[in-house]
């Protein structure tokens, strides 16, 4: 049977179709559009616009024993917990992309009176697990999802804008299901940050997976796309030197999951160690640094729904 073609697509930020190519790694072709700087993959492959690869992935890398056990590490979403309890200490919280439901278990397990958790995904195996640690799964694209008048106090999207083909869509859908007042938090790689600087296309996060790639500037102009919502904050958080050393040496098209999962359980070891607790203070004002600069690893941003 002949494969489907690749997946043409306008800019995922003010859906114009003018756009310059700026990178080739393998498959994967990035292009900016001429109209408001946006860097995001065109064409696409069918597969990821569907969201069948990640059904694909499902047993694995997202239940390989390295990456459930990293994923469930108490220090794993620390960050994420820190920002999301900022600004919603309770109520009904919808995690898209949730993959093993390993954020939305930190979070009933560490509040358990405080919030109603439910999480949606594409990739049935990982929603398997995410059921079986007590999680309410939605088991199709939130788009497709009838949600009558359910409404929620936080939808969240850690690491998932980056993957979506068309985010505008979830953007508006999310608009619609927040209750007034509610929040919405983005977490997306980031396009400025020192490893990108340092690496270009070898950077292992410059992959087929990964269809738009933000700066703050261009998610800000994302966001300002959904009059319902206000910026709230947007910075800079997260970096891992090992990921820079490790890609120094690399430029596949794609580091195997295989290879992920072990730097990523590896990573979270170092970030629980006792006797490593001198150098976390190291990396955390080397962190707090970078992110001053704009210059870390990820993008966050808070949107808060118009009352």
């Amino acid at each position: 049977m002949k494969p489907d073609p690749p997946v043409d697509r306008p800019c995922p930020v003010c859906e114009r179709a003018a756009a310059e190519e700026v990178l080739n790694k393998g498959s994967l072709r990035l292009v900016r559009c001429c109209e408001c700087s946006m860097v995001y993959a065109n064409p696409v492959e069918p597969e990821l616009a569907s969201g069948r690869f990640y059904d694909r992935l499902g047993v694995p890398f997202y239940l390989s024993p390295d990456k459930l056990e990293s994923d469930y590490a108490p220090v794993r979403f620390e960050r994420e917990l820190r920002l999301f309890r900022k600004y919603c200490q309770a109520g009904a919280v919808l995690d898209v992309g949730c993959s093993t439901g390993a954020f939305l278990f930190q979070l009933k397990s560490r509040f358990p009176d405080s919030y109603s958790v439910t999480g949606a995904d594409v990739t049935g195996a990982a929603l398997d697990h995410a059921e079986s640690r007590g999680i309410e799964v939605i088991r199709q694209s939130v788009l497709d999802y009838d949600f009558a008048e359910r409404r929620f106090d936080a939808v969240t999207f850690w690491a998932v804008i980056e993957h979506l083909s068309e985010p505008g869509r979830f953007l508006r859908l999310t608009a619609r299901i927040l209750k007034p007042g509610g929040h919405c938090f983005i977490l997306v790689p980031n396009l400025k940050s020192l490893a990108v600087r340092l690496l270009g296309g070898k950077y292992r996060y410059v992959m087929p997976d990964h269809v738009n790639y933000f700066t703050a500037e261009t998610l800000k102009r994302f966001a300002a796309r959904e009059a319902a919502f206000g910026l709230v904050e947007i910075g800079s958080s997260h970096f891992n030197p090992l990921v820079i050393l490790k890609d120094f040496r690399g430029g596949a098209e794609r580091v195997a999951d295989e290879e992920r999962a072990r730097l990523l359980k590896r990573t979270t070891a170092y970030k629980q160690s006792p006797l490593l607790k001198p150098a976390r203070w190291a990396y955390t004002a080397a962190e707090r640094a970078l992110g001053s600069m704009g210059l870390a690893d990820n993008l966050f941003m808070v949107l808060r729904k118009r009352r």
